[in-house]
C-alpha cells in the first residue's frame, strides 16, 4: 500500500465499469473515495462493496464542477483523479509510487490507451502519445477546469512530469462500445456544451460549424493518421465532425427559437389557431 495516495473517482450510473476501477487501486491506494452524483443504478454498492468511501454530491450536467469538490474530500498528500471507466495497470501504480518517493514532482501528465469501438485507438489523435491526461498531483498544485472537457492544467508554479508512453503504463480508458453509445453520449454532450456557450453570450454561425468540422477532419484523420486505424478511424473523424456540427446548430436553435418547451408552446398555439376554424366554421 502506498499510504500518500487517495484515489478520488466521480461517478453518475457508472455500474457498468466501476468495479474493474476499483479493483484496479484497491491494493495499493491508502484511501478511495467515490464522489456520487445521485447515481439511480448500483454505482453505490459497489463502491461500498470495494472498500470506497462514498460522498454525495449533487447531480450536475457534467463531471467538471464536481471535480474540485471530490479533490477536496481526499486526505492524502497525492490525488490520482480517476474516471469509473478507467483502470490503473500494476506498472502504472509502481509508477506511480516512485513520484512520491523521488519528492521531485508536484503534478504528473499520464497517457492513457483509448478503447473506442471494441478495439484500442492507436491513432486518430486518441493515440497515448498524445492522450496525456494531469490526473496524479498534490492538491492545490493544478487548475481544475468547470466547463466541459477541459483539461487539468498544473498550476503556474508546479513541478510538472509528462509521463512517456510505455507499455503498462498508461490509463486504461473503457470509451464508447458501440456507434449507438457514442450517438446517446454526443447528444448529452452538445447539449452541456451548447448551454454553456449560450450563457457565455457565443453566437453560433453555419461558418463555425463547417470549419470545426473540416478541422476534425484535417487533425484527426490527416495530421494524427487516423486512416491508420481503419473503419474505426475514418468513422469516428466523421462522428466528430458531426459533434462540432450539433454544438453550433443546438447554439444556433438556443440563439432563435429558445427551449423546446418555448416552440412546443408556439405549436400549441399554432395548432388552436388552426382548430379555431372549425369552431367558427357551421357544422
Amino acid at each position: 500500500m502506498t499510504a500518500a495516495i487517495s484515489v478520488v473517482v466521480n461517478t453518475l450510473d457508472a455500474e457498468r465499469y466501476l468495479a474493474y476501477a476499483l479493483r484496479s487501486v484497491a491494493s495499493w491506494a491508502a484511501e478511495i473515495v467515490v464522489v456520487d452524483m445521485m447515481s439511480t443504478d448500483r454505482t453505490v454498492a459497489i463502491a461500498r462493496e470495494h472498500g470506497a468511501r462514498v460522498v454525495p454530491h449533487p447531480r450536475a450536467d457534467c463531471v467538471e464542477p464536481a471535480r474540485a469538490f471530490a479533490v477536496a474530500q481526499a486526505t492524502r498528500p497525492w490525488v490520482l483523479l480517476l474516471d469509473a471507466d478507467e483502470l490503473v495497470p500494476r506498472a502504472l501504480s509502481h509508477r506511480l509510487a516512485a513520484v512520491v518517493a523521488t519528492d521531485a514532482v508536484d503534478v504528473v501528465r499520464i497517457p492513457r490507451v483509448n478503447y473506442l469501438l471494441g478495439a484500442p485507438i492507436l491513432h486518430t489523435g486518441w493515440n497515448p502519445d498524445r492522450d496525456r491526461h494531469a490526473r496524479f498531483f498534490r492538491p492545490g498544485s493544478v487548475v481544475l477546469p468547470t466547463r466541459i472537457h477541459e483539461p487539468i492544467r498544473a498550476a503556474a508554479s508546479a513541478r510538472l512530469l509528462e509521463l512517456p508512453y510505455a507499455p503498462g503504463e498508461a490509463l486504461v480508458h473503457f470509451n464508447y462500445t458501440d456507434v449507438d453509445d457514442f450517438v446517446a453520449r454526443l447528444d448529452r454532450y452538445t447539449t452541456v456544451e451548447a448551454d454553456h456557450a449560450h450563457a457565455r453570450g457565443e453566437r453560433a454561425s453555419v461558418g463555425k460549424a463547417l470549419g470545426a468540422a473540416l478541422r476534425e477532419w484535417l487533425v484527426r484523420y490527416c495530421r494524427h493518421s487516423g486512416w491508420r486505424d481503419g473503419w474505426r478511424g475514418a468513422h469516428l473523424t466523421l462522428l466528430m465532425g458531426c459533434y462540432r456540427v450539433i454544438v453550433q446548430a443546438k447554439l444556433a436553435a438556443r440563439e432563435h427559437l429558445g427551449s423546446g418547451a418555448d416552440v412546443a408552446r408556439d405549436y400549441a398555439g399554432e395548432a388552436e389557431r388552426v382548430l379555431a376554424e372549425y369552431d367558427a366554421s357551421p357544422r
